[in-house]
């Protein structure tokens, strides 16, 4: 495993390794997990190559505060990585990233303006900046992505289409602590009270999955919203119920598409999302 911290360094070593087959890409903001790492192996079983990206994009944090105190550990992350297989890792600083300011504006039409996209603008325009900008530097064969960010699946999907880049994007599944809460970087900024707590909005979630049917697509949000809001920990930003193509909110269970239950809510000062395949 070997870790390179530009631009230059990474394309002369991948030079090398791309002689043994495809490339699997696994981009990361650090503070990694068992969510990563199941990231990171699928890729290992399905390329001969595999790069992990380390880099906490400022440019899709809508709030200082919030990127001044998202977790960072790259030993940890580099210990953690060891034995999963990884070939590269690349941890490049901002000034390596972004040379000069990165102007372009992407057109996500629908996608962006529900959820995430509502709630944080600007948030996805970083984000495919970001990974555009990895894509064109690693030129993997395929990217993997959690479905934790559900949107952000098919922001990233929608990103590669626009710009036509032969990248196979590979969904994988939630990864969850033994709590039920979904792993997730910004775990670690909880403490040990407000984590148990945590665990309560994927409790609801499931919850809610059994009542689809006995109650409509409004009642169940209105449910979900006061279940969690009567944790004291816990504060509900927005919980939404929307088909998984175009991610716009459903009025009722007959819709043909997968219908996705997605929630943000604040434990403490952190935010947290979490969704569930309803249908």
């Amino acid at each position: 495993m070997k870790l390179v911290k530009t631009v230059n360094d990474l394309q002369k070593e991948l030079q090398q390794l791309r002689m043994s087959g495809t490339v699997g890409f696994v981009p990361t903001m650090g503070a990694l997990h068992k969510g990563h790492i199941s990231l990171v192996e699928k890729a290992a079983k399905e390329n001969p190559v595999v790069v992990v990206s380390i880099f906490v994009n400022p440019t899709q944090f809508n709030d200082p505060k919030d990127l001044e105190r998202y977790p960072r550990d790259l030993e940890a992350d580099l210990n953690l990585l060891e034995k999963s297989g990884v070939a590269l890792i690349f941890a490049p600083s901002v000034e390596e990233m972004y040379p000069e300011t990165d102007t372009r504006k992407f057109d996500f039409g629908m996608l962006e303006t529900v959820m995430e996209g509502k709630h944080r603008p600007g948030h996805f325009n970083g984000v495919a900046q970001v990974v555009s900008k990895l894509f064109g530097m690693v030129k993997p064969d395929r990217a993997y992505f959690g479905m934790k960010d559900f949107q952000q699946v098919a922001i990233i999907k929608n990103m590669t289409k626009q710009l036509h880049l032969p990248v196979e994007i590979v969904a994988c599944p939630i990864i969850r602590e033994k709590s039920g809460l979904a792993m997730s970087s910004r775990n670690e900024l909880l403490n040990s009270e407000e984590r148990k707590n945590a665990a309560f909005i994927s409790e609801t979630l499931l919850k809610a999955k059994q009542l689809v049917g006995q109650k409509s697509v409004k009642e169940l949000t209105e449910w979900v919203i006061e279940n969690i809001n009567k944790n004291p920990y816990l504060s509900v930003e927005y919980v939404e119920i929307v088909e998984d193509n175009k991610l716009q909110p459903v009025s009722n269970w007959e819709e043909e598409n997968t219908i996705v239950g997605c929630v943000a809510v604040f434990c403490g000062k952190v935010r947290l999302i979490d969704n569930i395949v309803l249908n």
